[in-house]
């Protein structure tokens, strides 16, 4: 099992030199990257807030996510990602937003969106909002981990504003 704490306290420490703050909106990962970042002591001058917005309903009714973007492609694709960032962003005194949506497994995938697809996207108040797309390998717990791994590594290059 990987310990996130190490990697957790390193991403707060860096926002925090930066005077940075942040907003998570999880699907896949229900949770999992706030409560990994707020298991480290004093992370509340870091963290401004947590949305998990596991249903649809929950991405429309908490992030402004419009229905008809995810009837057009659907919970798990770019735009919703960056969707969820944005709605983040603008729901929160963050000055950055992570957003992932995915399938963890193991089932929910299809063809076209197999098991371990998550779209990532990151958004910085008042700049762009970029997204990854990944398709992570193993169990269900194993995708969720590697989401939250990468979704540290993206707020990290978007707080060193090496945003691609």
């Amino acid at each position: 099992m990987i310990d996130l704490d190490p990697l957790a306290r390193d991403l707060l420490a860096y926002l925090r030199l930066r005077g940075l703050r942040v907003a998570t909106a999880e699907s896949c990962t229900g949770g999992l990257i706030a409560a990994s970042l707020t298991e480290i002591a004093g992370s509340s001058d870091v963290v401004d807030r947590g949305f998990v917005t596991y249903s649809n309903e929950a991405k429309t009714d908490l992030l402004n996510v419009p229905a008809p973007l995810i009837a057009a492609h659907g919970a798990v694709s770019e735009e919703v990602a960056r969707a969820m960032a944005e709605g983040a962003i603008s729901r929160s005194k963050a000055e950055l937003a992570i957003a992932v949506t995915g399938i963890a497994g193991p089932g929910g995938a299809t063809p076209s969106k197999p098991v371990g697809l998550v779209h990532l996207a990151v958004a910085k108040r008042g700049g762009r909002t970029w997204a990854e797309r990944h398709v992570f390998p193993g169990d269900r717990r194993e995708v969720r981990i590697a989401t939250v791994e990468c979704a540290f590594a993206m707020l990290r290059q978007a707080a060193g504003d090496e945003v691609p």
